[in-house]
């Protein structure tokens, strides 16, 4: 996992929660890099699991919760951080259809070590996508926070409907339908 997403998570919690808590989770963490992260390094999956596990114990609230938090808070790093992206649609299915077949095709082309996960989309009608998640990470709490911070980052309302394909989290089913 791209170490930007490790220390995004780690501003978000010292934003939200302060530093003391940063350093109770990596304490409470057996973490193989020791807890040190740079945006650009490459960190095995399980010390978010990790880090997340321990947020989780020390704050009452659920991993999915906290997934999803999270989610919304690193939407804020792409906008900064990649404004072509979202410059590139006008529109938030524009968007979210571009992710598979453009934006992690260029994401790869950055970071060739990237696991990222997949996102068939089907716009079913214009008011309404299907977005299905694929990722061994099972972080589809993750992708949902970042559709919802994409929805008002356009501008746009829609609900959210969010269907496990596979019980273990590995394929979810996003129906987004916009507000009429």
């Amino acid at each position: 996992m791209k170490g930007i997403v490790f220390t995004e998570f780690l501003e978000m919690v010292e934003g939200e929660y302060g530093y003391e808590m940063v350093d109770n989770i990596l304490s409470k963490s057996d973490l193989p890099s020791g807890g040190v992260y740079t945006a650009v390094g490459t960190y095995a999956f399980s010390e978010m699991g990790m880090l997340l596990h321990n947020l989780s114990k020390d704050t009452k609230l659920s991993m999915s919760q906290l997934l999803n938090t999270f989610g919304k808070y690193l939407f804020h790093t792409f906008v900064k951080n990649y404004p072509g992206f979202f410059e590139a649609a006008p529109t938030a299915f524009q968007f979210l259809e571009s992710i598979e077949n453009y934006i992690h095709v260029e994401v790869k082309k950055l970071y060739p070590d990237a696991e990222l996960p997949s996102f068939d989309t089907k716009l079913i009608d214009p008011n309404k996508l299907e977005m299905i998640y694929k990722s061994e990470r099972r972080m589809a709490d993750f992708a949902e926070g970042l559709i919802e911070k994409t929805l008002e980052h356009y501008g746009e309302t829609a609900t959210i409907e969010k269907e496990n394909i596979k019980e273990n989290g590995t394929e979810v089913k996003f129906i987004i339908t916009k507000a009429a």
